[in-house]
């Protein structure tokens, strides 16, 4: 156990030296930790770690729903989307940031509140501690106001309010991605509320950092929608006339048969 370990930090190292800690390993909840894959994997999660407490700032409070910690360079992004939501009468009301950074501690809090499921059930909903998106700072989960039909903020029942189309269809211009959309291949449960952030472009200041970390998640578990499959189209000129005929009168066209 203690070389899958050893392995998962290499892995986990050679991706971003300085951008997070150490990951948890596996020692979570009580019983038998599970074990780690040869690719750094635990419960089919990718091995992330936490952010440097130092890179995070608060979302501004009227922006999010119980306070919310992200990566400073995420801040700008997320208050142009949510400014465009807020703004936008498709959307029906306001999109808000609902649960941003967890620490590795908290994470293993959620990870480990239903004590009755085995590993593998509550990995297919939460990432064990150390390998959860929402430690990098870079990712959190979008809510909607007012809520329609009672929906609770993290059930798939949001996907069917006009705030999700609206989100889905524009979230990618402001450098947020879908991570786990329906049916992906890491086989975690569909979660429209979940999106990371990973810039408008890779020169964007800290999307190249972001990128990096996302790196192996991107390629080989692609979301859905993904700022890299995003297309913007362009407003094109409507083409020239060059010949300008007219008006067709069948009362005309008689007229000359006579």
């Amino acid at each position: 156990m203690r070389c899958a370990t050893a392995r998962a930090r290499r892995l986990v190292l050679a991706a971003s030296a300085t951008l997070i800690a150490w990951p948890a390993g596996a020692q979570v909840c009580a019983g038998t930790p599970p074990p780690v894959a040869e690719d750094g994997r635990v419960l089919g999660h990718l091995p992330y770690g936490d952010a440097p407490p130092g890179e995070l700032a608060a979302v501004p409070a009227g922006l999010a729903v119980n306070g919310c910690t992200l990566r400073r360079e995420v801040l700008p992004d997320l208050e142009r989307l949510l400014a465009a939501a807020s703004a936008s009468p498709a959307v029906g009301g306001r999109v808000l940031a609902l649960s941003c950074h967890r620490s590795i501690t908290r994470q293993g809090g959620v990870f480990c509140r239903e004590p009755t499921a085995d590993a593998d059930t509550r990995a297919v909903s939460v990432a064990p501690p150390g390998h959860s998106e929402h430690a990098t700072g870079y990712a959190l989960d979008f809510a909607f106001r007012p809520r329609l039909n009672d929906c609770p903020d993290a059930e798939a029942c949001v996907a069917a309010t006009p705030a999700f189309r609206w989100l889905r269809a524009n979230a990618p211009r402001y450098g947020f991605e879908m991570s786990f959309p329906v049916s992906n291949t890491q086989r975690v449960k569909w979660e429209p509320w979940h999106w990371r952030w990973v810039g408008t472009s890779a020169s964007a200041p800290g999307a190249a950092r972001a990128r990096l970390l996302f790196a192996t998640a991107r390629r080989r578990f692609p979301a859905s929608p993904g700022v890299d499959t995003a297309v913007t189209v362009a407003e094109v000129p409507a083409p020239p006339v060059y010949l300008s005929l007219p008006a067709f009168d069948p009362k005309a066209r008689k007229r000359r048969r006579r």
